[in-house]
């Protein structure tokens, strides 16, 4: 049924492009635009970096589905998560989504979540290390001001 909508999503817009050629690229951005809120320099770099790979049609435009609005909506919480795009890239295949909750379908993926999580955590500590330094010399500069 999904590659039904897909399909005929696809079809919409590129009867929309045939029907409308001034319209240009907008008609295949829209859809995609629309539902997942992704701005048109985001989408590109997505695909750039291989995240995100839309059909194209003769005329050179993007073709975009519910499919690839879906894959958006992956790439971002993987990324809100912490992950780079090239760390997305590698997993993303590997990620199982159950349309509330993405999860890794791999078992070597969860010994890489940990290792990032460990490794944000480091950086937690250490700018909370840094911000108590920083609080500590503001503390003298006031106690020197109201000193003199």
């Amino acid at each position: 049924m999904a590659s039904t909508a897909s399909a005929s999503m696809t079809h919409t817009m590129a009867t929309s492009l045939a029907s409308n050629a001034a319209s240009g690229p907008s008609a295949q951005v829209a859809p995609l635009a629309r539902s997942s809120s992704a701005l048109p320099a985001v989408r590109f770099h997505y695909e750039e970096k291989g995240l995100l790979r839309p059909e194209r049609t003769a005329a050179g435009y993007r073709l975009y589905t519910d499919e690839h609005a879906e894959m958006v909506r992956r790439i971002r919480i993987l990324l809100a998560a912490g992950l780079n795009t090239d760390m997305v890239r590698e997993i993303l295949p590997c990620m199982v989504d159950d349309g509330e909750f993405l999860a890794p379908g791999c078992d070597d993926l969860i010994t890489e979540f940990e290792r990032e999580r460990q490794r944000i955590d480091n950086q937690i500590a250490e700018l909370h290390d840094v911000r108590s330094a920083l609080t500590g010399i503001i503390s003298a500069g006031k106690a020197a001001s109201t000193g003199r």
